[in-house]
């Protein structure tokens, strides 16, 4: 849009100036020209005057200016006989030069002869290239202040624009909070306005969810606790193996349910943002993740292998426990496809300003549109176990580590399975 505002406004500068400059130039070529040609004509009269009276001194006064002429411009005086004569004055331009030819006549009437005087042009040609050099230059030159004119104009005028879409482009990101100043024409402050009020109410709403989800699975923490310690119970007592079967899928539901609620809980407190991204030892978080997983990993015979070394010195920027709960998530869903005896390989790559963490597993891994939908709220893919997750998993993982300013996405690992890679800004504060 700017430089659509810099174009019109330089295209319409220009026809000004062609409107004003090009009639100007041309009025001084034609002045310029008649100027010329009656200067010319002027002196060949004289001359022809003094050719008519036929007497010596006239001739030797002739001579004399023609002489005098000569030196005194460009031009050339030629003294034609009455054979040659034209009987009328006649003007010339071409060839370079402008040719005046005055006839002389006597006192009785009868042809003496004429004065034919040649003018070059040349140094007229250079003046009137000289005037249209420079209204040209200064016609650049306005064009140029112009384009800078505009330039400034436009941005002032498209700034409320712009700061529209930025706080349209926070918004995009999640940052409800972002409003716009109400600044500009009046249109654009109304709609300003609008915007900034639309943005209130959605963010009050969106805070309300919040609140209620965090609150919900809060209070619903207690009692599922509480019948989760009783349903053990009830089977520690129970001696029926029909009825152990029940409250063991009855407890089975009630483990997924608490997970169900405590994902919720993070998610809610994930998207409130509460904690703002800081320097984290990285090497320090994978270790303590990987020998909390390890005893879980062990009894299924699934091996645990980071692949490579971690810099001491290598800090990445994330809320606090944010990582601890992607990392715990990833591995969660890792160990949940991957088969017995299998490997599950943990890769650090650190390059510029961003660290490359990647988790692969070797289970049945995901279609395309499996990987499409992987992210969505309680989308659940079956693992090989038979269990089946939250649906909140990957959900937690992508809201926490976009919070954070990286990115996460799901590929397939070579020879088979998943490859989680999630993208961490490096803290500038990290080691080289």
């Amino acid at each position: 849009m700017i430089r659509q505002l810099i174009v019109s406004y330089v295209l319409l500068v220009a026809v000004a100036l062609a409107a004003f400059t090009v009639p100007v130039a041309f009025t001084l070529t034609a002045q310029l020209r008649g100027d010329t040609e009656e200067s010319v004509r002027r002196e060949a009269k004289t001359m022809a005057l003094l050719l008519a009276d036929g007497g010596d001194d006239a001739r030797v006064a002739l001579d004399r200016i023609a002489a005098a002429y000569a030196r005194q411009t460009p031009g050339r005086v030629d003294v034609l006989p009455s054979s040659a004569a034209p009987t009328g004055t006649t003007d010339h331009w071409g060839s370079g030069a402008l040719q005046v030819t005055v006839p002389a006549k006597a006192a009785d009437g009868h042809l003496v002869g004429a004065v034919r005087i040649t003018y070059p042009t040349r140094d007229l040609t250079r003046r009137l290239w000289q005037i249209w050099g420079f209204r040209a230059a200064l016609a650049v030159a306005v064009l140029g202040v112009a384009a800078l004119i505009g330039a400034v104009v436009a941005r002032r005028l498209t700034r409320p624009l712009r700061q529209l879409n930025d706080m349209a482009s926070r918004f995009s990101d999640g940052d409800l909070t972002a409003r716009s100043p109400v600044t500009g024409p009046q249109e654009t402050q109304t709609l300003a306005r609008t915007l900034n009020q639309a943005g209130e109410r959605l963010d009050t709403l969106i805070a309300s969810q919040r609140i209620f989800v965090a609150d919900a699975s809060h209070q619903l923490r207690t009692p599922l606790t509480a019948l989760r310690l009783s349903l053990d119970n009830i089977a520690d007592g129970v001696d029926d193996e029909f009825v152990k079967e029940d409250v063991e899928q009855a407890t089975a539901e009630v483990v997924r349910m608490s997970r169900l609620v405590n994902g919720l809980l993070v998610l809610a407190r994930a998207e409130a943002k509460v904690a703002a991204a800081e320097p984290l030892a990285l090497k320090e978080i994978i270790a303590e993740r990987l020998a909390v997983w390890r005893p879980a990993a062990d009894e299924r015979g699934v091996t645990i292998a980071l692949g490579g070394s971690v810099d001491d010195r290598l800090l990445v920027l994330a809320g606090p426990g944010n990582l601890d709960q992607v990392l715990d998530n990833v591995l969660s869903n890792a160990l949940e496809v991957s088969p017995d005896g299998g490997t599950i390989t943990f890769r650090v790559e650190s390059g510029g300003d961003e660290v490359v963490l990647s988790v692969l597993d070797e289970g049945p891994g995901m279609t395309d549109a499996e990987k499409s939908r992987a992210f969505d709220r309680f989308w659940r893919g079956q693992g090989l176990t038979g269990r089946s997750g939250s649906g909140l998993g990957l959900s937690v993982v992508k809201q926490l580590v976009t919070d954070d300013g990286g990115t996460v996405v799901l590929r397939d690992a070579p020879g088979g399975g998943l490859c989680v890679v999630i993208s961490l800004r490096a803290s500038p504060r990290s080691g080289g």
